[in-house]
């Protein structure tokens, strides 16, 4: 991984992974924290990966070592903005939209872990380094 980031963001791929403890995931983990990077999740992604399949118990320890960001009016209208323009819509964008605005109000260098490379990459216009899962 090469380059500084300051802020690290995941998806829902990315906080599952992390829970799930994945080999992976704690590596790249490593080496942000090496860089000093900051862990950022949405709010709307701890419901999203409120299922069966993620490791609950270890959820509140996961998210007690990032910062969570809230989804207000104001975030959720900004996360509105780049849909229309990129042909995304719908219930299934809608996290989404609201993970790229949290990313492109933090401070930079800024990383997303995402499984959904395409769609960040579209929603962040390129301000934000999309890492794939």
């Amino acid at each position: 991984m090469s380059g500084h980031i300051g802020t690290v963001v995941l998806d829902s791929e990315g906080l599952s992974s992390w829970t799930a403890q994945d080999r992976k995931i704690l590596a790249m983990f490593q080496v942000f924290h090496d860089m000093g990077a900051d862990l950022v999740v949405s709010a709307n992604t701890i419901v999203e990966v409120g299922h069966s399949r993620v490791n609950l118990p270890r959820m509140p320890w996961a998210l007690s070592r990032a910062k969570v960001e809230p989804v207000t009016e104001a975030a959720a209208k900004a996360a509105a903005q780049p849909l229309k323009p990129t042909g995304l819509h719908g219930h299934k964008y809608a996290i989404d939209a609201t993970v790229a605005e949290a990313a492109l109000r933090q401070p930079g260098p800024v990383a997303i872990l995402t499984s959904d490379v395409d769609d960040m990459t579209r929603l962040c216009g390129g301000k934000v380094r999309v890492i794939g899962l």
